[in-house]
């Protein structure tokens, strides 16, 4: 076994977002680890026919199902909306591959959506002239998050969509293990103006320095929104019964069950939750309100990932002003990004367990987000 196995276990947890602006902040990945990539093909066509709650949970399945094999080990990943990429030590480079190869058929399978999946190894990456770093973020005492730098998830990202490092799909009937996977919140909606999506990324090939002022000064201006632009709730987002992806889930957690039943079963379920968080009753060590500031506060709305992604609830004087720092800088020949306006942001859950802190949250535009963020960006600069 490797000896850089329990690297990121390691790593130190930065607490304030804006010190991710600093390249020292970051940590090389060992070469012998491996660079997991997946993404939805034709998201576009997908959100298109309002199917983005999909496309997020497809997308956090690849998150999912490696936090359920890893035996409470952290690793670093990164949600995109439509894909989600890894980065995975020697020892579990295999398993990570056939988790991937699972996902592929049963997107296929259970949806009949398209996932590219990928694997390449950093010492590969670097080979190529891009760097891959990590950093930790910690937004609770419970959950922190990996930001990433460097330009090497991108190249490999670029890769894959190329057909290179491709991974097979597992046999027929495979079905991954998504236990705690759920999108029971409703959307959040815009308090100060709208929930704006930004993805912005370097130009290929340019020196760091010139981004990192940029992607400082975007982030001091979404510091000054309320709550640093926070999209939802201080006490959590909203619960409906009904909630608007029980179909969704039921199609997620039903294993070899039929959708009928799941669906039933899942309706008892949020009945019951329901109740709970109206009331605000508490059983045991579970206390409603208390859960539902954690979700606010684990919510994973802003990231480094070889660039800057934040899913941000931005009055309008904010939005022009970040827009005007974006030009410029686009002008300069130092950046490209994509910023789509919304009404709303939507919340993928992981939960291991109601009864920690632990649980994440990850948040996108709910009217293509991120996904369209990023095609806005390369439609911008072709």
């Amino acid at each position: 076994m490797s000896e850089n196995t329990g690297f990121y276990e390691n790593l130190p947890r930065i607490a304030q977002f804006d010190a991710l602006t600093d390249p020292t902040s970051y940590s090389p990945i060992p070469d012998d680890w491996m660079i997991a990539t997946a993404d939805i093909v034709g998201s576009t066509n997908l959100i298109a026919d309002g199917k983005y709650k999909l496309v997020n949970m497809i997308g956090a399945s690849v998150i999912s199902a490696h936090i359920n094999a890893s035996d409470g080990q952290a690793f670093p990943y990164v949600f995109g909306g439509d894909g989600a990429t890894l980065a995975v030590d020697p020892a579990h480079s295999v398993a990570s591959a056939e988790i991937l190869g699972v996902i592929k058929r049963w997107a296929d399978e259970e949806f009949g959506v398209t996932l590219r999946i990928a694997q390449v190894s950093v010492a590969d990456v670097r080979a190529a002239g891009f760097e891959v770093s990590v950093a930790r973020y910690q937004v609770s005492d419970g959950i922190d998050y990996a930001m990433f730098s460097g330009g090497g998830l991108s190249w490999a990202e670029a890769r894959m969509k190329a057909g290179e490092n491709a991974l097979p799909a597992a046999s027929p009937g495979a079905i991954p293990d998504l236990e705690g996977l759920s999108c029971r919140w409703s959307n959040a909606t815009a308090k100060n103006g709208c929930i704006l999506s930004i993805v912005v990324e370097p130009v290929p090939g340019l020196l760091g320095t010139e981004f990192d002022r940029v992607a400082r000064e975007i982030v001091q201006l979404a510091e000054r929104l309320n709550r640093s632009g926070h999209p939802l709730p201080p006490d959590g987002p909203g619960l409906q019964f009904p909630p608007p992806g029980l179909n969704l889930e039921a199609h997620v957690s039903r294993g070899k069950t039929s959708i009928f039943r799941r669906s039933l079963e899942l309706l008892v379920e949020n009945a019951i939750a329901w109740v709970f968080f109206k009331a605000g009753l508490k059983t045991g060590d579970f206390e409603p309100a208390q859960y539902k500031a954690m979700v606010s506060t684990n919510a994973d709305f802003r990231k480094f990932d070889d660039g800057l992604k934040m899913t941000l609830d931005c009055d309008a004087d904010t939005q022009n002003q970040i827009l005007a720092v974006l030009e410029a800088a686009k002008a300069d020949g130092i950046l490209q990004f994509g910023l789509v306006e919304q009404d709303a942001a939507m919340i993928t859950c992981f939960v291991p367990s109601i009864h920690q802190d632990d649980h994440i949250h990850l948040v996108d535009g709910a009217s293509g987000g991120y996904a369209k963020a990023a095609a806005q960006m390369k439609s911008r600069s072709a």
